[in-house]
């Protein structure tokens, strides 16, 4: 059967989506249409459904999404050369909060095994944390690192490269020239996976670094307290070591106030160290390692058991995205969305500036007025924020964005947006909060993927779905990142950081609804710690604050 050539997204639509290279020429038959595209299609882009004038509207997904520089010709491409970004303005309108539940029988009665803890929340895998308040600390980290992680057998084997360096060595000492280096076939077999675990019921310990807690605005330390004390809080951990200089801004008490926030009850070891008090940097390290190491064991006597599906929590995200995101992996995202706040669990949305263009969807969609109002107020202070800094949202798409058909902030945004499926938005959050209530919940962060990712987990994701049309290796210290392709090609291409393919829809296939439900067996899998998703097996643990205010 011959694969489609183009599609429209929406009826209202007057721009069509190339699925496939349209050479100049080819014959286009659309409702009635016939034309020719005028000077060639890259897959992915999008051309002209109908002619369009000078400072016409460009229409995607139903909403505005930019306006022409020139007129342009039924079948011309549109680039940033002839489009310019633009969206719809929004106000508080009417609450929209009808919307059709997916059949979710197959999975009504389903269950994950995961770690129940004393707030009532299931973690998805059960980790120690060892974190330091400030950058100072970045250093004793990494010493207790080196000390604990090969020993207790949590190293990443598979992540070592001696065996191809020291192929180099051999080479170099045998005479090898420049030339000779470069040609060499270095391919080495190695042990793939980890060691033997000493606590085989503790998934890890993470080691987090960052390059805050001191030296910039209160705001960004406060905030960084509130983004770790959702990390020691969160579901997937088992206690945490903190390592403190004394004098930073991060102090151990805002840390402890801002965790009595989000737990009040909080009962999981904690063990905060001040390296100004203690001395020596080996009475630190050694405090600080059996501390750990008693922690440890208390982790290591918790089990999995059965959970319902209403315990998940699921942070949807995407980065790398193409022009087919937003037909394929982050549709089916938002059908996975809708089925599990249908079951009574949560999703988070997130990347404010890649919600341009689609506010008053979602605004519409709070279920009351106040809500809808922070959603307002957080996207209209956000833009201007960034516009007073000379970069509005209309510059969020990337130059690689940009390449696969992605040229205004509306496209991207309204592609984005779809991961967030069609229920009601029943908390809108601002950074560093908490994001967990059963339902669509709307949370501020940025659009870089990593900071958003890193955001979502402090806001309590227990897993994270993260869509890609261009590759991307994003992983999370704590909650297990699921990349999916949005198309057939990246799959084949990057097997080692992409979990599952999503290209089945542009292919015809597979159905949205289809991928939907293989995606949530996934899920279920990497929940119950059944399987590991390619990040977690190559040990990918990004982790960045947001730094919101200016760097003094």
């Amino acid at each position: 059967m011959d694969r489609q050539l183009f599609l429209r997204i929406h009826p209202d639509d007057n721009v069509l989506v190339a699925l496939q290279d349209l050479a100049p020429g080819t014959e286009i038959t659309f409702e009635g249409k016939h034309f020719s595209v005028l000077s060639g299609v890259k897959a992915k882009h999008k051309f002209t459904l109908e002619p369009l004038e000078a400072g016409g509207e460009v229409r995607m997904y139903g909403v505005l999404v930019g306006k022409t520089h020139i007129a342009l010709p039924q079948g011309e491409t549109i680039t940033t050369q002839n489009v310019h970004h633009a969206a719809d303005p929004f106000t508080l309108g009417e609450r929209k909060l009808d919307w059709r539940q997916p059949n979710v029988s197959a999975f009504q009665d389903r269950t994950f095994l995961g770690y129940h803890r004393t707030n009532g929340t299931v973690g998805t895998a059960n980790y120690w944390l060892v974190i330091p308040l400030v950058f100072c600390e970045n250093r004793n980290v990494l010493v207790m690192k080196q000390a604990l992680e090969e020993k207790l057998g949590y190293r990443k084997q598979s992540r070592d490269y001696e065996p191809e360096v020291d192929q180099l060595i051999r080479l170099h000492q045998a005479g090898a020239t420049v030339e000779d280096i470069l040609n060499a076939d270095i391919a080495a077999d190695r042990e793939q996976g980890v060691g033997k675990r000493l606590f085989e019921n503790v998934d890890g310990v993470k080691f987090l670094n960052h390059e805050m807690g001191c030296g910039g605005t209160r705001i960004d330390s406060d905030a960084l307290c509130g983004l770790l004390a959702g990390y020691i809080t969160h579901p997937n951990v088992a206690g945490a070591t903190v390592l403190s200089l004394g004098c930073q801004h991060a102090q151990a008490s805002i840390l402890r106030e801002e965790i009595n926030k989000r737990d009040p009850n909080f009962d999981r070891p904690l063990y905060i160290f001040e390296q100004q008090l203690m001395g020596t940097e080996t009475n630190l390290i050694q405090r600080a390692l059996s501390h750990t190491f008693a922690g440890l064991m208390k982790a290591n006597e918790q089990r999995r058991t059965p959970a319902p599906m209403s315990k998940l929590c699921i942070g949807l995200e995407c980065g790398g995205s193409d022009g087919f995101s937003g037909i394929s992996a982050n549709p089916a995202l938002g059908y996975v969305s809708d089925m599990l706040v249908t079951m009574g669990g949560s999703v988070i949305l997130s990347e404010f500036p890649e919600l341009c263009g689609v506010e008053q969807e979602l605004s519409d969609r709070c279920i009351d007025a106040p809500t809808a109002l922070r959603f307002m107020e957080l996207m209209k202070t956000y833009n201007a924020r960034a516009e007073a800094d000379g970069s509005g949202f209309y510059a969020n798409p990337s130059p690689g964005n940009i390449r696969d058909g992605l040229i205004t902030d509306a496209i991207k945004s309204a592609g984005a947006a779809k991961k967030g499926g069609t229920s009601p938005v029943t908390a809108v959050v601002d950074y560093p909060g908490v994001a967990n209530k059963p339902g669509l919940n709307l949370l501020c962060t940025p659009g870089n993927d990593v900071e958003s990712t890193t955001a979502e987990v402090a806001a309590g994701a227990n897993v994270v779905l993260f869509t890609t049309g261009l590759g991307t290796p994003t992983g999370n210290p704590i909650a297990p990142v699921i990349k999916l392709a949005t198309n057939t090609k990246l799959f084949a291409r990057m097997p080692d950081i992409i979990d599952i393919n999503c290209g089945t829809i542009i292919e015809g296939t597979e159905t949205i609804e289809q991928t939907a439900h293989r995606i949530l067996e996934f899920v279920i899998d990497v929940a119950s710690g059944i399987t590991q998703p390619k990040a977690v097996q190559l040990g990918q643990d990004d982790f960045i604050p947001w730094r919101r205010g200016v760097s003094l």
